[in-house]
Order: C-alpha cells, then structure tokens, then sequence
C-alpha cells in the first residue's frame, strides 16, 4: 500500500500556506499563493482549492494517496461542523467550508483555529514532540493559544479553549481595556502590540531611554535595547515577561502540563524574556506542580500551522 499523506492549510490574510505532511509529522512539500481577500470569500475558498491541487500536482505523490485536508484559520471556528464563524483578517463569515471543501475535493476535511493548529504542531512534531499534555504559547501582535492534552487538543465545550491571551492577570489599578473589551488581558502587556504601547508611553512620560530615538518603534527594537542595557527598556520586557510568567502559573494550577512552548516574534527576543520568565513562573507555581515541568521556545516557525493542520487527522 502507498504512503499515505495530508495536507494542511494555513489560512491567513496574506498568503494561504500549503504542505503536504507523512503520518510523522514531517513537512514533505509546501505551496504558498495569495488569499485575494479583496476578490470576496468565495475567491478565498476557490483559492484553497486550486492550491491544494496544485501542490499535490508539484508533487510526487498521487490523488489516492491523500487521505484529508486540514485548515487552520485565522478566526472563530465550530470545529464540529467544520463552520468558519467569523474570521475578520480574511473576510469570512458563516462559511461551511468543511462541506463546500469536501464536495469539491472528494476527500474529508477538517478545521480549527490557527492557534490550535499551531499548537498541535509543535506538540506533533516540534518543541512538544513526544510530550503528551503541553500548553502553547503564540506571541504576535495579540496572544493566542493551544492546550495539547494526552496528544490532542483541547476544544472546551464550545471549542473557545485556549484564548489564553484573555487571561485577566493585571491588576486593576494597572490595567487598561483589551480589544476584547475587557480589561488586565494577557494580551495588553505580553503581545507585540503591548510592549509597543508600552514604550511609546514611556517616551511619552520623558523617560531617559533610547527608544526616543526610534521613528517607528517594533517590539524588536525594545528587546534590542533592553539587551544593550537601556533600563527603560529593561522595565517593559521584564513587565512583559512577569504577567507571563504569572499566566503559566496560573495554567499550571489547572492544567499541570509537562511543558509551555513559546512561540510568535516576541519569542525571537531569547534569553532576555525566557529567564525572566522561569524565574517568575518559579516563584509564583507551587514546587509540586514545577517538578518535570519546562518552559521552551517554540522550533517549527511559520511551518507550525501547516503541520499542525494536517495532523488534524492523526490527533
């Protein structure tokens, strides 16, 4: 009997990415092309389609070998009936792109959102692999998340486990309102978007920092000043790092995961974030609930989603 292989898609505002993916885990051929969101959401789904064929046509591997497609987007999803609720970077609403996919491609389809997807594949086939219940972190312009339990993914009831960028860890006298509407979420302090709101307020304020000088201030540029000893900057990544860290402990207390992988740019900023980190989650988690326990960063990069799409099929 031929291999058999999946494909993943990761469905983004940009770019749709494409691999094709062994029942390991491995990245055997990838494929990327434009969303062409401006075209309207059925030039989004033609989109997926012509693409998946196209890698498979680039491809050694044969139709009969495909045994399903999986998608992660970038958006709420109902997992179960395979439904993109609303996924705003892309243009997508109420589309039942399970059934539209499955009835254009004859093979069975899956989804999820690219959190979780990212999630599972590094707990596949990445910085998890071989780790039955780990907790994935995605530091970007917000904070997203996945939980990996004994080698699957968490949905919760509603599939809405895992946002744990809405985790209310500032206080409130320290807070300020997310664009979730709340207010104190991870996600205003420890996300791209936080440490630059973060710096520029400390322009603002007249602190002594090189970030003065900075035109356009990335979250790259903090980091970068804060490891050349710019005590502003050293504020905001240990700030970033503290509610973090304060977020593991908290998931620790519920979910005690073997391991957090942390991935997304913010987790480029290496040993600078990661010690703050540790030290943080190691003060605030019980000793029990630390033994075994490691905090990484994540190693599949931009390929996650895709391998995590396709193991949709497998986990």
């Amino acid at each position: 009997m031929s291999e058999q292989i999946y494909i993943g898609v990761d469905l983004g505002g940009t770019a749709i990415k494409v691999g094709i993916c062994n029942e390991e885990g491995q990245l055997l051929h990838t494929y990327e092309g434009p969303t062409e969101v401006e075209k309207g959401a059925d030039a989004v789904v033609n989109n997926i389609e012509r693409y998946v064929r196209l890698i498979l046509e680039q491809s050694p591997y044969d139709w009969d070998q495909l045994a399903g497609v999986g998608a992660g987007v970038a958006g709420f999803t109902n997992v179960r009936d395979g439904i993109i609720i609303l996924a705003p970077n892309i243009g997508l609403k109420d589309v039942h792109i399970r059934s539209i996919l499955e009835q254009r491609l004859g093979k069975p389809v899956r989804i999820d959102n690219d959190a979780n997807v990212a999630a599972l594949g590094e707990a596949w086939a990445g910085a998890g692999k071989g780790v039955g219940n780990c907790v994935c972190y995605t530091l970007g312009t917000g904070v997203g998340g996945g939980i990996i339990i004994n080698g699957a993914i968490y949905q919760g009831f509603s599939g809405m486990a895992g946002e744990l960028g809405h985790m209310a860890v500032v206080p409130d006298l320290e807070a300020i309102q997310c664009g979730c509407g709340k207010i104190g979420c991870l996600e205003t302090v420890s996300s791209a978007t936080g440490v630059i709101r973060m710096a520029k307020d400390a322009v603002e304020r007249g602190d002594r920092t090189s970030l003065a000088q900075v035109e356009n201030i990335m979250a790259k540029d903090v980091f970068d000043a804060a490891k050349a000893g710019d005590e502003a900057a050293i504020r905001i990544v240990s700030r970033a790092a503290f509610y973090l860290g304060k977020s593991l402990a908290q998931v620790s207390a519920v979910l005690n995961p073997q391991r957090f992988i942390i991935g997304g740019g913010v987790s480029k900023a290496g040993d600078i974030l990661f010690n703050e980190v540790r030290s943080v989650y190691a003060k605030l988690t019980p000793e029990p609930l630390q033994e075994g326990v490691d905090i990484v960063p994540a190693i599949l990069g931009n390929d996650a989603g895709m391998i995590g799409a396709a193991g949709l099929f497998l986990h």
